[in-house]
């Protein structure tokens, strides 16, 4: 499928058809990157996309305590060399 780019204020662009927007299920934000001289069009990522599920579901396993010892408990450096 051919399409033309057009001006669109300072930038240029192309109309993308509604038949390949639906194929490719791409969303309305998007990352362009240039690959072997090509354009590359993809959905954008969502690095924490699903974070809270995956935190809830630590929780329901128990897996969602803290590694490191008592931080409360002050050591000797912390009382004699800390300042604030």
């Amino acid at each position: 499928m051919r399409a033309n780019i057009i001006r669109i204020g300072n930038s240029q662009g192309i109309r993308i058809p509604k038949a390949l927007l639906e194929q490719s299920h791409l969303g309305t934000e998007v990352e362009l990157e240039v690959e072997d001289e090509k354009i590359v069009i993809r959905s954008a990522s969502r690095p924490r996309q699903g974070w809270g599920e995956k935190f809830r579901l630590m929780a329901e396993s128990g897996d969602d305590r803290m590694i490191d010892e008592d931080l409360s408990v002050q050591t000797e450096w912390d009382k004699d060399e800390w300042e604030w």
